[in-house]
């Protein structure tokens, strides 16, 4: 969606295979002058410093991120691995705080910047079909969007978050037919999220008409949770 507004892109990932796929994916919408593809481990300090030198010589100035970087886990506490744990929380948590980290100087240069972490509505209700690693993680992206948004607003830097429930991918569509019956069921709406739902969801908060909007979770579960 970004794409095809005319926004100029990096696209991340820390697969090279996964990266070369969603490229092949896009298809058209690809080109030098707009899209910039690089792979980089976004939980390690070293490598995400050198990904970002790296686009801001070959791709500046870059005043919107969205933190979307992230892995499921299914595990509860009983079987799960204290190697498991912090992998997940590397992953979810420590990813965002790093990029961001990276990136908000230049924002404060042009005083002016947006950053959206994908948090989920596992955050804030420990979880439907997920482990209690990601649930955990979840609501600690939601507590650091909170906490970054307090300290950046006066710099013209606005900081949300958006909790998604079931998005239609891959992932959620290899559930077994008796789960998805089950959700379905359960979500008032009565169907998962499309990806082009969030995704516009994402290009109203990196807008200059959601400037005074800081420092919130949107929900986007279709009814699962109303608070």
């Amino acid at each position: 969606m970004l794409l095809e507004d005319g926004f100029r892109v990096v696209i991340h990932d820390s697969d090279e295979q996964a990266l070369t796929d969603l490229l092949t994916d896009l298809g058209s919408l690809v080109n030098e002058h707009q899209c910039y593809p690089i792979c980089f481990d976004p939980c390690n300090a070293d490598s995400v410093a050198q990904a970002m030198q790296r686009i801001a010589d070959d791709f500046p100035p870059v005043y919107v991120l969205v933190n979307n970087s992230g892995i499921l886990s299914k595990t509860a506490s009983a079987g799960m691995s204290i190697e498991e744990w912090r992998n997940c929380f590397s992953q979810n948590v420590d990813s965002a705080f790093l990029i961001s980290r990276a990136l908000l100087p230049n924002m404060k240069k042009r005083k002016w910047g947006r950053i959206v972490n994908t948090c989920s509505i596992a955050g804030k209700t420990g979880g439907h079909t997920t482990g209690i690693a990601y649930s955990t993680t979840k609501g600690a992206l939601q507590t650091f969007t909170f906490a970054l948004a307090r300290e950046c607003a006066k710099e013209g830097i606005t900081v949300n978050g958006i909790a998604p429930a079931y998005i239609r991918t891959p992932g959620v569509e290899a559930y077994p037919k008796e789960m998805v019956k089950m959700l379905l069921e359960y979500i008032p709406v009565g169907r998962f999220c499309e990806p082009a739902e969030f995704a516009h969801t994402v290009k109203f908060l990196i807008s200059p008409l959601s400037g005074f909007i800081c420092g919130e979770i949107i929900d986007q579960n279709g009814g699962l949770l109303m608070s």
